[in-house]
């Protein structure tokens, strides 16, 4: 058996400013997804878990599928196993991120499946090589939507900076408190209306993104040098920009303000696309504990994620 496993991942500051070209910052967490490869003659079998499902597989030599559904939560893997053209093997999938969040769960899915059957194969790729063919496969099952950002940070792991071109930044860890709504995001609408309002509205959006620009570049020295209550205040005006830009919701909204409020965080915002998926929050006085208190009372899923966590992580053959 070949086993590997890729972290999910947050953007802390510079959501949709981003694919304007300004720098947005991104770290890996400590959720994974694991995938693990056997040998099956004759076959190649996919089966899955926590894919917002309770677990189903298909083979794909057959060509059956038990649902459309399952079909669409399995789209990431079996282009890997297309394109690197896979056979005779069940490949076995097991996350514990959210889909449809905003935490690279497709990302991280599609980087630990390139490693794992690629390993088991024989082949002995680079992270450069897993980088590179996983982007593009996410990009191609995405319409041409992905970012390099999210399969940079499933094999690469830490700190990324991400404007034109991606560059490691080396920060030390951050313990963040995420809150999921529970509403799954379209990421692709919420960049199209966000694009859309920047073409009714240049001289008003393009000034928004280059401060949000702007706090990106604040806020990695203040990561380095461990001043949270700043990074915090980074956040919060981070957050206010997105909801001008109408990205945010009433649920993530009061997600925000019950993480500042009962929850004592030094800052909040919501992470990714927007439009549902999930908020952070940087823990204050209070601790974690009161964030995710608040949070749970605020009728999120919350939990505590270490942010510049491992990489793509592969196991040899046993």
């Amino acid at each position: 058996m070949t086993t590997a496993s890729a972290p999910g991942k947050i953007i802390l500051f510079g959501e949709h400013a981003v694919v304007s070209g300004t720098a947005a910052i991104g770290g890996a967490i400590d959720l994974r997804a694991a995938v693990h490869v056997t040998d099956e003659p004759g076959r190649v079998l996919i089966t899955t878990e926590d894919l917002a499902l309770q677990g189903f597989s298909f083979d794909m030599t057959a060509g059956h599928i038990q649902s459309a559904r399952a079909a669409h939560a399995t789209r990431y893997i079996s282009a890997v196993l297309r394109e690197l053209d896979a056979r005779d093997m069940q490949v076995s999938i097991k996350s514990s991120l959210p889909p449809a969040a905003g935490l690279g769960s497709s990302a991280c899915i599609v980087v630990a499946t390139v490693a794992a059957v690629s390993r088991h194969q024989g082949h002995n790729l680079s992270k450069k090589d897993i980088a590179e063919v996983s982007y593009r496969l996410e990009k191609t099952v995405q319409n041409g939507l992905g970012s390099p950002m999210d399969t940079a940070l499933a094999t690469y792991g830490g700190y990324l900076q991400i404007s034109k071109d991606i560059q490691p930044l080396d920060l030390p860890p951050l313990n963040m408190i995420v809150g999921y709504t529970g509403i799954p995001h379209d990421t692709r609408s919420e960049v199209e209306k966000v694009q859309n309002l920047r073409k009714r509205y240049p001289d008003l959006v393009d000034p928004i993104f280059q401060a949000i620009g702007a706090i990106s570049q604040n806020a990695i020295p203040l990561i380095k040098e461990g001043n949270a209550a700043e990074t915090g205040e980074l956040m919060n005006i981070n957050h206010g920009l997105l909801a001008s830009l109408g990205v945010s919701s009433r649920e993530l909204e009061e997600l925000v303000y019950a993480a500042r409020g009962a929850g004592g965080a030094l800052g909040a915002k919501l992470t990714g696309a927007g439009g549902g998926g999930c908020m952070i929050a940087l823990p204050g006085r209070s601790g974690p504990e009161a964030l995710l208190v608040a949070l749970r009372q605020a009728r999120a899923a919350a939990f505590q994620v270490k942010v510049g966590c491992e990489g793509v992580r592969l196991e040899e053959k046993r």
